[in-house]
């Protein structure tokens, strides 16, 4: 079950809050999609009954990043797409978590020109690094179930009293 819950004799179980609310937030990730490139027909395929994304509660791909608390950044990132990367990924609510999603995203891959970036750790911090070119859908589920491993060990409190993102209101004139 993995919520480090003790069954008493009179059937009641007991547990940490901290530990449910791990629990819970680590089986509901919900991911922000940002399918820039050529990965993104593999992360696409993760949803298939085939490889099923459902089975850890990641079905629900938002595209709205303050629904979110997973970006998967899957394909080659230029410099000018990487503003826009970040700024989805700022938009995002604590707790968040990244994943570079193949070669490109990574290093660069095979693009070494002035105008992709090589790797996004330049301007994201990356919890998992997926290799391939494409990475396969499987692939992209085992590091989902890595990251599901690293929510686990975390507390709410951690993530208590941090302040909120600064939001910008545009204004037409």
């Amino acid at each position: 079950m993995g919520l480090e819950a003790k069954l008493n004799q009179d059937g009641f179980l007991t547990t940490t809050v901290d530990a449910l609310v791990a629990w819970s937030r680590k089986n509901a990730v919900w991911p922000m999609p940002m399918g820039i490139s050529c990965c993104a027909i593999e992360m696409m395929a993760s949803g298939d009954p085939k490889y099923d994304i459902a089975r850890f509660g990641s079905e629900v791909m938002r595209f709205t990043p303050r629904q979110c608390d997973l970006m998967i950044v899957a394909g080659t990132v230029t410099y000018k797409m990487s503003h826009v990367v970040r700024k989805i990924y700022d938009q995002m609510p604590d707790p968040k978590w990244v994943i570079a999603m193949g070669a490109c995203t990574s290093s660069g891959g095979m693009y070494r020109s002035y105008s992709v970036v090589q790797g996004i750790d330049q301007f994201l911090p990356v919890d998992i690094y997926l290799a391939g070119c494409p990475p396969r859908p499987d692939n992209l589920l085992n590091a989902l179930m890595q990251i599901q491993e690293k929510i686990g060990k975390t507390r709410a409190r951690d993530f208590q009293d941090k302040p909120l993102p600064e939001l910008t209101v545009l204004q037409n004139n």
